[in-house]
C-alpha cells in the first residue's frame, strides 16, 4: 500500500541486493511518498484536518507553483481574472474571454441570484457554459483539468455546478498563499498524517497501533467483520474500516496506475526553480484518455538529501507498456539521476459495507492532489454513520495560516 519509504527501503523494494550509492548521503534523510499528493489549501482534506484538530500536529509548507502543459511546454496555471490577462497560454482576445469567465466564477454566490447571470448551474452543462463565454478548446481543457481537476472529459456534459465550484475552490485556495499555487504539503511528507491522527487519538485516550505487521480482519460466524488481529493479539470492533489490501474477495480492480519515482540533482526545468510543483498534462495534449501528473518536491521539505530533488510522474495505465506511457512527463524533468517505476492496481469495494461491516476505501488514482481521496473519505463517513460531515463547523481560514 502507500506510505513512505526511506532510501534503504526503496532500494530493497526496487533493487534488492544492490548497494546504496554513497553520493546520496544518509539513507535516513530520504522519505519517498509512494502515492505523493498535495493538499488544496481550502480543500476537503485540510478542512478535515482542521475539523479534527490534527493540523496542530503537522507543519505545512505552501507549494511553489502550479503548471499546465501545452504543446510540450509548461505554463503557470492562470486562475484569476488578473492571471488570465498576464498568461502566455492564451492569445489576446482569448484572455479577455477567459477573464470574463473567471469574474463570473469569482463572483458566483449560490444564495445571491444577481451573481447567477441567468444561468442555473444545475441545468446548464459545463460545455454550454464554456460556449456562452466563447472559450476555445485549449482554454476549456486547462480550466477543466488544471483548475477544476477533472480527470477526464465526462464533466463537460454534466451540470456545470461541480466544475464551477471546483474552479472557485482553486482560486480561493490560491488567494490564501502568495506562491502562485493553491497547494500545501507537510514537512517530512505524507507519512506525518497517520502519526498526527495517532497523536490526536492518544490525547482523547484512544488506542492506536501503527505499522502492525500482517494485520488481518476477523469475521464472526455470520461473516461480519468483528475485529483486527496481528501477532496473536485481536482488537475487537463493531466494524472495520480499511483500504482494499485488507479485504481480498471484497474488492474489484477498476484500473491500474503507473508511477515513476525520479531522483534529480537540479530543480525541474521551466518552473522558476520551484522546490515544490505540480504540472498537469491534460489528455488532449498527449492523445491519451487520461491526464498525466508531475509532482515535484525537494530537500526543502526534508524528504531528500540536500541539493537533491524528487519528481514523480503518474498516469492511468492504457497500454501494455506503462513505462513508455510516462514519456511526456519524464521529458519535462531534464537529467534524471535514477528512476524507479511501479504499476499499482486501483481497487474499489464491491459493496457498501452495511451487510458485512467492512467499510473499504477506494484505491489511490493517478492524481497528485487529495480531492478525490477526501471525497471518498466523506462518503465512507456517511456510509458508516448515515450522517454528512459538517466541515463548516471549523473553518480552515480561522485556524491560523498554514504557512
Amino acid at each position: 500500500g502507500p506510505g513512505s519509504l526511506n532510501l534503504k527501503q526503496l532500494y530493497e523494494k526496487f533493487k534488492p541486493g544492490q548497494e546504496l550509492p554513497p553520493h546520496y548521503g544518509r539513507w535516513q534523510d530520504w522519505n519517498f511518498d509512494m502515492v505523493p499528493k498535495f493538499m488544496m489549501g481550502n480543500g476537503l482534506l485540510v478542512r478535515l484536518l482542521v475539523h479534527t484538530g490534527v493540523h496542530k500536529y503537522l507543519e505545512f509548507k505552501a507549494v511553489d507553483g502550479s503548471y499546465v502543459c501545452k504543446g510540450g511546454k509548461t505554463y503557470k496555471v492562470p486562475a484569476t481574472d488578473k492571471d488570465a490577462l498576464r498568461s502566455s497560454l492564451m492569445g489576446m482576445f482569448e484572455k479577455y474571454r477567459a477573464r470574463g469567465f473567471f469574474i463570473f466564477v469569482q463572483d458566483y454566490d449560490k444564495d445571491d441570484p444577481r451573481t447567477h447571470k441567468g444561468y442555473d448551474l444545475d441545468v446548464i452543462t459545463s460545455r454550454e457554459l464554456f460556449k456562452e463565454y466563447g472559450l476555445d478548446p485549449n482554454t476549456v481543457d486547462f480550466i477543466g483539468h488544471a483548475l477544476a481537476l477533472q480527470t477526464d472529459d465526462s464533466f463537460m456534459d454534466q451540470p456545470a455546478r461541480k466544475m464551477v465550484m471546483a474552479v472557485k475552490l482553486y482560486s480561493e485556495s490560491l488567494a490564501r498563499f502568495d506562491t502562485g499555487s493553491p497547494y500545501i504539503y507537510p514537512l517530512y511528507g505524507l507519512g506525518e498524517l497517520p502519526q498526527g491522527f495517532a497523536r490526536l487519538s492518544a490525547v482523547y485516550g484512544g488506542t492506536y497501533m501503527l505499522a502492525k505487521p500482517d494485520a488481518e480482519v476477523v469475521y464472526d460466524e455470520a461473516g461480519k467483520a468483528c475485529g483486527v488481529t496481528s501477532e496473536g493479539e485481536t482488537a475487537k470492533a463493531k466494524f472495520v474500516v480499511g483500504d482494499p489490501s485488507y479485504f481480498p474477495g471484497k474488492v474489484r480492480r477498476v484500473g491500474q496506475v503507473v508511477r515513476a519515482i525520479c531522483i534529480l540533482s537540479h530543480p525541474i526545468p521551466n518552473v522558476s526553480d520551484a522546490h515544490s510543483v505540480q504540472i498537469i498534462i491534460p489528455q488532449k495534449q498527449t492523445g491519451r484518455q487520461s491526464d498525466m501528473y508531475v509532482f515535484g518536491c525537494s530537500f526543502a521539505h526534508n524528504v531528500c538529501a540536500k541539493g537533491k530533488y524528487l519528481a514523480f510522474v503518474s498516469t492511468a495505465v492504457e497500454t501494455a507498456n506503462p513505462t513508455a506511457e510516462l514519456m511526456p512527463g519524464l521529458q519535462l524533468l531534464g537529467a534524471i539521476d535514477e528512476y524507479f517505476v511501479q504499476v499499482s492496481d486501483v481497487m474499489e469495494p464491491v459493496s457498501d459495507g452495511a451487510e458485512d461491516g467492512c467499510y473499504i476505501s477506494k484505491g489511490y488514482d493517478a492524481t497528485t492532489h487529495f480531492q478525490s481521496t477526501a471525497e471518498d473519505v466523506l462518503q465512507m463517513f456517511k456510509r458508516i454513520t448515515g450522517k454528512e460531515v459538517d466541515l463548516d463547523a471549523n473553518d480552515p481560514a480561522t485556524a491560523g495560516q498554514e504557512q
